[in-house]
């Protein structure tokens, strides 16, 4: 359904005034027509008739149409953020969300692929074509790098640097970082611009690094169709996403001893505590080297030999 002029009003001001990705603004675009469509369904049109007791009986239809925890609370957000702006605005009076209990996020620790899944995935026995190697070199670069998939297929040739090994990545609130990908990405992500690259534009002009035959970016849709077969290939029988690799990359990181600030920095987190939703890793690690090296935990195993 059309969304209602105020909130078209209220995107175009994310997009413009907030600098919010196009996918973030589309996100907000579905919460909100979610809503809108709660509306008419009820028969409550006008945005000044909204009550508190109108929010929580959208909330509950969420609920009862089993939609997960964090859509819910990614879609009240959205609501709160719109009815800010109309009250700031001064189109309506009053803001319904004000005073309305927020719903518990939970706890979820993000899925994650086993160091043996991921080298599996990475050392698949090479196919002859330039396809191939641009898949192998998105996947390898993806892990390497922990970029969120939207970063990985719009990086462009100018954000990399193939000589000191890092790409210039462009993340949400077009916010700029750089991301060091490593000597195995690098000489594959190398090979791939001199060798595939050039024969998938077939002489035609790109400023993406990962293209089709059509000369155009690789879609997000298309990268998770070929993760899944490259997965499929490898033996990894779990429904795997780019997301995962993205939770790998950080996992096996902290595995590895890195601290959380420096994943944060590479990540592109704006808030630390972002990141934290990974420190049941370091936590798991601690206790390993704890029961390990403590002299009581020590003494103890001495004692059962």
């Amino acid at each position: 359904m059309m969304l209602d002029p105020l909130a078209e009003r209220y995107l175009s001001h994310l997009r413009v005034e907030g600098g919010l990705s196009v996918n973030t603004v589309e996100a907000y675009r579905r919460d909100l027509s979610k809503f809108h469509s709660y509306l008419h369904r009820i028969g409550v049109v006008p945005v000044g008739a909204l009550s508190q007791k109108t929010l929580t009986g959208f909330l509950r239809s969420l609920h009862e149409a089993r939609l997960s925890r964090a859509s819910s609370v990614r879609c009240l957000s959205a609501i709160r953020g719109w009815l800010r702006f109309l009250t700031r605005e001064r189109m309506i009076e009053e803001n319904p969300t004000v005073g309305l209990a927020p719903i518990s996020r939970g706890v979820r620790l993000p899925k994650t692929l086993s160091q043996h899944d991921v080298t599996s995935l990475l050392d698949l026995v090479p196919v002859p074509t330039p396809e191939d190697l641009r898949d192998r070199a998105m996947v390898e670069l993806l892990y390497a790098t922990g970029l969120r998939v939207s970063e990985l297929v719009m990086a462009e040739i100018a954000q990399a640097n193939l000589d000191v090994g890092y790409l210039r990545v462009t993340g949400k609130g077009a916010k700029q970082r750089l991301v060091p990908m490593g000597e195995g990405a690098r000489q594959l992500l190398r090979q791939y611009v001199e060798e595939a690259r050039p024969r998938l534009l077939k002489k035609r002009a790109s400023r993406y690094v990962f293209v089709s035959r059509r000369g155009g970016p690789l879609t997000r849709q298309a990268f998770w169709k070929l993760l899944q077969r490259r997965a499929r290939r490898a033996g990894i029988t779990q429904v795997i996403s780019p997301h995962m690799l993205r939770h790998s990359f950080a996992t096996h990181l902290l595995e590895g001893g890195a601290d959380l600030r420096s994943v944060q920095v590479m990540l592109g987190h704006a808030n630390i505590a972002t990141t934290q939703i990974y420190t049941h890793i370091e936590r798991g690690r601690l206790k390993r080297v704890h029961d390990r090296y403590f002299p009581r935990m020590s003494r103890r195993r001495g004692q059962k030999k």
